[in-house]
């Protein structure tokens, strides 16, 4: 392909150099198009280490992924081994203990049976005791409810529990219906009406009273010696309004005060000294230590005791207190009627049937308890 070139006109300095380049570029088409293709080959090369670079990374990254995997399969193939191990571990362990729970059933049933037989061979010696040997068995109920009423008759001093004992123990031997008991039976009702005739005291009644007169102490008024204050010798008479009597209004006045100044006072009772100023506290609360005193004597039954307790106090109260007054007279009279009564308590020293019912237990109770273990069942 041929080219065509037109006329131009005439071009300046600059223009002639710009188409000097036109016809420079035209005549130098082939190397252009070379240099495009060059820069295609180098962008392919690019594109390629550019596909080469990623695969590379997605290798590295694949292989890094398969590497990380690997380490978790190994840490789970580790875990699963030590669960195995432990499962392992865990079923021999549950063997070993059903294994000794097994031999554990094995020894508790083992005495579980020697238990049963034993429980059997002793209900059998209770049967056989039970069947031939019961009165003997009531017997010892008798015999211990009598050493029991004797240690409450002597002890305690309990009349009333004793006798009901006793009446237990006579019940005890009627069940039995042994014509051979007649003998202890026969003792058992004297002991009783023994018992039944000991006088019973309200013991309990006279501690309160005695505590009523404690309570009642200060109620008490002291004795009253105001007609005996008077001096023995007595001057006093009314002073005169005259001036002129001076000297006799003096006079008197200097009596009056000479007798007041010391004063010399009479009691009927000269044996006892006169009360002190706020001394009958003391004395109230001695009257009260005595009366505690008899009310403590009661239940002991010290009856020795409790009278000089009460002479003391009724001597006091004599003494130094207003035996006209209608309280003084209700308290002495009360104190008169206390002492009058004693609390001494007159029991038995010893019950019949007592050594009776000791002598058959011997005989019949202790012999069977020693016969017993020769019993022909025992084996």
């Amino acid at each position: 392909m041929t080219e065509q070139h037109t006329p131009s006109p005439p071009l300046s300095e600059e223009g002639t150099d710009a188409a000097q380049q036109q016809e420079k570029s035209a005549t130098t088409g082939t190397p252009t198009k070379e240099k495009r293709s060059g820069a295609g080959t180098a962008l392919g090369i690019v594109a390629i280490l550019i596909a080469l670079a990623l695969g590379g990374g997605l290798y590295y990254h694949g292989h890094q992924q398969a590497q990380s995997q690997a380490e978790t399969i190994a840490g789970l193939q580790s875990q699963l081994s030590s669960l195995r191990q432990n499962q392992q571990q865990a079923q021999e362990n549950w063997q070993t203990q059903q294994q000794q729970q097994s031999t554990a059933q094995a020894e508790t049933g083992r005495r579980i049976n020697d238990l049963t037989r034993q429980s059997e061979e002793l209900s059998n010696k209770l049967a056989t005791l039970s069947s031939h040997e019961n009165k003997t068995w009531m017997l010892a109920q008798a015999d211990f409810l009598v050493r029991l009423a004797g240690r409450k008759l002597w002890s305690d001093r309990d009349v009333t529990t004793a006798a009901a004992l006793l009446k237990s123990a006579d019940a005890s031997l009627a069940d039995m219906d042994d014509p051979s008991l007649i003998e202890v039976r026969r003792a058992l009702t004297h002991d009783i009406n023994t018992l039944s005739s000991v006088s019973q005291i309200d013991f309990d009644g006279i501690i309160l009273k005695v505590n009523e007169l404690s309570n009642n102490v200060d109620n008490l008024r002291l004795a009253d010696n105001d007609s005996d204050e008077a001096p023995m010798d007595e001057h006093s008479s009314e002073l005169s309004a005259s001036l002129s009597e001076w000297r006799q209004n003096l006079s008197k006045s200097w009596h009056n005060f000479m007798a007041d100044f010391i004063t010399i006072q009479r009691r009927n009772d000269t044996a006892e000294p006169l009360l002190a100023p706020n001394q009958d506290i003391y004395l109230r609360e001695n009257i009260r230590s005595r009366l505690l005193i008899a009310a403590q004597a009661v239940p002991r039954h010290q009856n020795e005791v409790y009278r000089q307790s009460l002479e003391t106090v009724s001597t006091w109260v004599r003494a130094w207190f207003d035996t006209s007054d209608a309280s003084t007279k209700a308290f002495l009279d009360q104190l008169d009627e206390l002492s009058q009564q004693s609390v001494a308590l007159d029991v038995p020293t010893e019950l019949q049937s007592q050594p009776l019912l000791e002598k058959l237990m011997q005989t019949r109770v202790r012999n069977l308890l020693a016969a017993a273990p020769h019993n022909p069942q025992e084996g």
